[in-house]
C-alpha cells in the first residue's frame, strides 16, 4: 500500500508540473479526473494481480462511470502518467504504458479483434499520444515517440519519431 501511495503522489506531482492550468498539487488531487482514474486503476490493478478479478473489474467500471476513462485493471501502467482532459480514453487489458507518458482525450489503446492473447499495444517511455489517436493491436511504440491527434497506428514504431495521419506515418525523426 505504501508503494501505491508513493506512486500516486508522484502522479499528482507530475501532473501539477506538466499542466500550466494546475495551480498546485491540491488542484490535481481534488479536481483532475486524470488523477482520479489513476487512484482507481492502481487499486484495481493490485486486486487484479492478486486474482480478485471481479472486484478489480467492478472498481474499473465505477471509475469509468465517474471519470469517463476506461482502463482495464489488467493493463500495465508505469510511473508518472499524465492523462490530460481524459474523457473517452480506453486502455485495453493487455496494453502497457511506460514511464512519463502523456495521453490526451479520446485515445484508444485497443485491439483489432484478430489476436487472442496479447491484443493491445505497448507504449515505451516518454510517449505523447494526441487527442483522438487510435493505437491498435499487439504493436510496440518506441521511446520518445509523439503520435499526432486522430492518427491511426497499427504497426510498430521505432524510437524518437513523430507519427501522424491515417494510417500513421513517420513525419519526423529526432
Amino acid at each position: 500500500m505504501k508503494k501505491i501511495l508513493y506512486e500516486l503522489y508522484e502522479d499528482a506531482k507530475n501532473i501539477s508540473n506538466k499542466d500550466p492550468a494546475a495551480k498546485n498539487i491540491w488542484y490535481v488531487i481534488f479536481l483532475y479526473q486524470g488523477f482520479h482514474i489513476l487512484i482507481f486503476y492502481r487499486i484495481g490493478h493490485f486486486l487484479y494481480k492478486h486474482k480478485l478479478y471481479f472486484l478489480a473489474r467492478l472498481i474499473s467500471q465505477i471509475a469509468r462511470f465517474l471519470t469517463g476513462i476506461e482502463i482495464h485493471p489488467g493493463a500495465k501502467i508505469g510511473r508518472r502518467l499524465f492523462i490530460d482532459h481524459g474523457m473517452g480514453i480506453v486502455i485495453g487489458e493487455t496494453a502497457s504504458i511506460g514511464n512519463d507518458c502523456t495521453i490526451y482525450h479520446g485515445v484508444t489503446l485497443g485491439g483489432t479483434g484478430k489476436d487472442k492473447f496479447k491484443r493491445h499495444p505497448d507504449l515505451g517511455n516518454n510517449v505523447m499520444v494526441g487527442c483522438g489517436a487510435k493505437i491498435l493491436g499487439p504493436i510496440k511504440v518506441g521511446n520518445n515517440v509523439k503520435i499526432g491527434a486522430n492518427a491511426v497506428v497499427t504497426k510498430s514504431i521505432e524510437d524518437n519519431v513523430t507519427v501522424v495521419g491515417i494510417p500513421g506515418k513517420i513525419v519526423e525523426k529526432v
